[in-house]
């Protein structure tokens, strides 16, 4: 028993900016969130950011990325912490794991996942609590995220409101290009955002973080859902540079 004598360190993977300088040599300082929403990113470092984002999606949150077969280490990972880890910490059989390995395609699959834990424990024949166990373990074991609704502002004691794949890699990782690109997207926006602030899902759009609302779609996404709501902002792939409220899913990616 080390429990009194390690400290246990939990370590986020790569953001953007850090596979912009493993990966390739490129240096960008941290951006807050504030210089990111007035559009303060120095832009003569990269002046084509989006063929670096799209690489780092698929390969660039884990530092061995950099290697080659990173879809077939990553999967060794997965299975091994399913397979092995989880259960005999839990005490699961492999059979259940196995019903763990099915859930998590079908949460990089979907749209993205909105749990109905009533559903999920009567699918696998587990108790509804046991069930809400899983999900713990596998948040905790780096597979999954849980976005919850606000609750005073406390992380943590919110009801569920979905779940994701814990970073990008592990969806391509899973499923390829059967990824849903809205579930990439909120998935990259929670993965990166979660480090430094409570990130809260919205009744009116995608994200809450402190008094901002996010709203995340494509370069044609549109302002209607939030254009009654102050402090808002749209979020759009594929475009390389922002303007107004609106601005670009990448640069999301600097601010660790």
């Amino acid at each position: 028993d080390l429990s009194r004598r390690a400290i246990i360190y939990t370590a986020q993977g790569l953001s953007f900016r850090e596979y912009l300088h493993m990966f390739h040599g490129i240096e960008f300082s941290t951006y807050s969130l504030e210089e990111i929403l007035e559009h303060k990113i120095d832009k003569e470092i990269v002046r084509h950011p989006l063929p670096y984002f799209k690489d780092y999606l698929k390969r660039g949150y884990y530092p061995f990325g950099i290697e080659n077969e990173i879809e077939i280490r990553l999967n060794q990972i997965v299975l091994q912490t399913l397979e092995l880890d989880i259960p005999q910490f839990a005490k699961l059989s492999i059979g259940t794991s196995r019903k763990l390995k099915h859930l998590m395609n079908i949460i990089a699959e979907s749209v993205p996942f909105k749990p109905n834990f009533t559903k999920i424990s009567e699918i696998m024949g587990v108790s509804r609590n046991v069930v809400d166990d899983y999900f713990v373990y596998m948040e905790k074991a780096g597979l999954i995220s849980q976005l919850r609704k606000n609750t005073n502002g406390l992380r943590g004691l919110g009801k569920i409101d979905k779940v994701y794949l814990d970073n990008t890699n592990l969806v391509y990782g899973l499923v390829g290009e059967l990824a849903n690109i809205g579930n990439i997207r909120e998935t990259f926006f929670f993965n990166q955002m979660r480090v430094n602030f409570d990130v809260m899902s919205s009744e009116k759009s995608d994200f809450l973080i402190e008094k901002y609302t996010f709203e995340l779609g494509g370069k044609n996404k549109k302002q209607s859902q939030i254009d009654q709501i102050q402090h808002s902002y749209i979020v759009k792939d594929n475009i390389e540079y922002g303007y107004l409220n609106v601005v670009p899913l990448w640069v999301f990616g600097l601010t660790y």
